[in-house]
């Protein structure tokens, strides 16, 4: 799967953007603070249609602006293909389109783009709270299979429906959400113990391979009887008090952890930060191969200074994994050519105060469309 063109208004810091992206990818060189996360932000916003760092679509539109507008046009099984959002504050609204149609509805759209995004902050997968590695996995297991999807839709619609219930202190009406939870929370939970088991031996050696000495493991911390529907009545009968006097759903899912270890213990709470990058990394390393198992092709990679805190061994071993495919088309930002692994050869673009400008450091020129609308050449 490859970006072909990225085109942006409004968004961030960024002038107005008609990229046409090299097939192999391009490295994104500036100094912090002019632009170059947010036109990655740009490029990941049409996979789930919102911020890879989790703002909100305000927070995304220039800062005085209406709104903003995103499309990419990808190749994906051999096929050309755009989807598109725009949001304006004016009323608030989210319009998408995909392959020029017009949908009322994300879940159509999500997964036709796919991109596989490390972040500096994906180190608080591995080091902090539960809910980021649940966010992780139900970003996983959507992207790579539908029905979770539409089961995990449909799970937080009636989640917030009892929630809103039991805050009224409304125990009957609670009871009424309680079928729709069971039946997409039993789905939900059986998918994530069957993935989690499935990847526990590539996620162990992946952090071999990124040089961690001591043994991983992953495992899925949950209400395993969940899993079965019928378990459901008497899980809710026996947090009802509980639920009630709290105001929240206390059974579910939602609740649930996916645990790291490192020799056995968890690397949230005894992980050095360099092991907790190392376990990070391990999880997007699983999101790739999930992904390209599940659509048959090679997701896109973005990568926002991802070398910067692993010393040259840690450096070589990751870029070689990242690497090693060479169908995987690959956006990278870093604010130094010298901060990348050596042997990295790729297309640079110049970031600053949100313009583009190509570097002809080798290989034949492309066409790239500059965001002031002039044409100008870019290396691939």
């Amino acid at each position: 799967m490859r970006l072909e063109a990225l085109f942006a208004r409004g968004f961030r810091n960024l002038g107005a953007l008609e990229l046409t992206v090299p097939r192999e990818g391009v490295v994104l060189l500036g100094d912090n603070g002019q632009g170059k996360t947010n036109l990655l932000e740009a490029a990941y916003y049409p996979v789930l249609f919102r911020s890879l760092r989790g703002a909100a679509d305000q927070e995304v539109a220039t800062f005085g602006g209406g709104g903003f507008h995103v499309s990419a046009r990808f190749e994906s099984g051999g096929r050309h293909r755009t989807v598109a959002a725009t949001w304006s504050s004016s009323p608030r609204k989210k319009r998408l389109a995909l392959d020029g149609v017009e949908t009322t509805r994300v879940l159509d759209a999500v997964g036709a783009w796919i991109a596989v995004a490390f972040l500096p902050d994906d180190v608080a997968l591995a080091g902090g709270s539960a809910g980021g590695r649940r966010q992780y996995l139900d970003r996983l297991l959507s992207l790579a299979d539908g029905d979770y999807l539409r089961s995990l839709a449909r799970y937080r619609a009636a989640l917030a429906q009892r929630n809103s219930a039991l805050r009224a202190g409304h125990r009957e009406l609670a009871g009424a959400f309680e079928a729709p939870l069971a039946e997409a929370g039993a789905a939900i939970v059986a998918k994530r113990e069957q993935r989690v088991e499935k990847v526990a031996p590539t996620y162990a050696a992946e952090l071999a391979g990124l040089g961690e000495a001591c043994a991983a493991s992953i495992r899925y911390r949950g209400h395993a009887a969940l899993a079965d529907r019928g378990a459901w009545p008497a899980a809710f009968a026996g947090a009802i008090d509980r639920d009630l006097a709290r105001g929240l759903t206390t059974v579910g899912p939602h609740r649930d952890d996916l645990v790291l270890e490192l020799a056995g213990r968890e690397t949230r709470s005894f992980g050095s930060t360099g092991q907790q990058r190392s376990a990070a990394i391990g999880l997007k390393l699983l999101e790739i191969d999930t992904l390209a198992a599940a659509r048959g092709e090679e997701p896109a990679l973005i990568l926002d200074d991802v070398f910067a805190e692993l010393d040259r061994t840690r450096q070589q071993a990751l870029a070689t994994r990242l690497l090693r495919t060479a169908s995987r088309q690959v956006l990278l930002s870093a604010p130094r050519r010298e901060e990348l692994p050596p042997g990295l050869d790729l297309p640079v673009w110049e970031v600053a105060r949100g313009e583009i400008t190509p570097r002809p450091v080798r290989g034949e020129l492309t066409e790239l469309r500059g965001s002031r609308g002039s044409r100008v050449e870019m290396p691939t």
